[in-house]
């Protein structure tokens, strides 16, 4: 029986394949000329005369509220003068970011046919880590001071922050400040509202970013990920067996959803989780929910968190 099975695995899955090869193909032929602009460049190469100039050219980066003194005090500051220089040594031409740009509009454009092209704005900004990269409408605002490499000495961050600081998170970064015009925030404050929310933004990784690996979509280490997948079980047994997921409590968001050290199941394990193994555990329901139902990514992302959660018949891996 099992024999006579195998040829039938063996077309699903090269039917799978082709289909998918289908889709990348058409992807591949959406035109797409990505516009990427230098204000990091433009910003520390102009003259203290041309900052008014430079102001009419990017008024959304200058508040009217901030004088002037404060610019050109960042133009001259050392320590902002030798961000911008190893910026330059990691990031000569932007020749790199405008591939991985259109790649990643090519397929916006394909699941969203409204989206438009962006231009790509990069700067030096204020180490602010929690706006790395912006995504608004017409514009992507990359901060490459933030994308120089985990072990750059210029980041005095905690560990599970540095980890994130690297060029391969740039495109997953984009795609979460997209997916903040596309998910709606959870009408009720559940652990599960809050799983399934973040899990329908890393499906979304999953449909923009084929290539990248699941531990690049989560901001995970390969050794996390595979945490995560060995404690499956475990980590859903004990969703379940504490009543979790339909608590309001407002710390299950910060002990198992917020970017974390780690997990908190106060527990000896606690130390070898990665943070937000609630936000992977919404994924795995989310893929399980468009695996076992025929529905568009757009029905999917208009779906409630209870909804999907009874639909997807999600079972944890053993």
């Amino acid at each position: 029986m099992k024999l006579f099975l195998l040829p039938i695995v063996f077309c699903f899955l090269f039917w799978s394949c082709d289909q998918k090869s289908k889709v990348e193909k058409t992807i591949e032929e959406i035109p797409v000329n990505i516009k990427v602009e230098r204000f990091d460049k433009a910003f520390f190469e102009t003259s203290p005369k041309d900052l008014p100039k430079l102001k009419k050219q990017y008024p959304y980066f200058f508040s009217s509220k901030i004088s002037d003194t404060v610019w050109l005090n960042k133009m001259n500051a050392p320590i902002w003068r030798e961000v911008y220089t190893e910026v330059q040594k990691k990031y000569p031409t932007a020749n790199g970011i405008k591939n991985e740009v259109e790649v990643l509009v090519k397929h916006m454009k394909y699941y969203f046919p409204k989206t438009k092209t962006p231009k790509v704005i990069t700067l030096i900004s204020d180490m602010d880590y929690s706006n790395k990269a912006i995504y608004a409408d017409s514009l992507i605002i990359i901060s490459l001071e933030l994308y120089l490499g985990k072990e750059h000495k210029f980041y005095q961050f905690p560990k599970y922050l540095k980890q994130n600081f690297e060029e391969r998170q740039m495109m997953p970064d984009v795609v979460t400040s997209f997916s903040l015009g596309k998910i709606a925030p959870p009408t009720e404050k559940n652990l599960l509202s809050q799983m399934i929310y973040f899990g329908k933004e890393l499906y979304l990784k999953d449909i923009l970013l084929p290539e990248y690996t699941d531990a690049e979509k989560m901001g995970y280490t390969p050794e996390q990920l595979v945490w995560c997948k060995e404690n499956e079980s475990y980590i859903w047994r004990y969703f379940i067996e504490k009543e979790m997921l339909f608590s309001d409590e407002q710390k299950l968001t910060s002990r198992f959803i917020d970017p974390s050290p780690f997990s908190k199941f106060y527990l000896e394990i606690d130390n070898d989780s990665p943070g937000r193994v609630g936000a992977w555990i919404g994924w795995q329901i989310v893929r399980s929910y468009m695996e076992n139902n025929n529905v568009t990514v757009d029905q999917l992302l208009k779906t409630n968190a209870k909804e999907i959660f009874e639909q997807s018949k999600y079972k944890p891996k053993k």
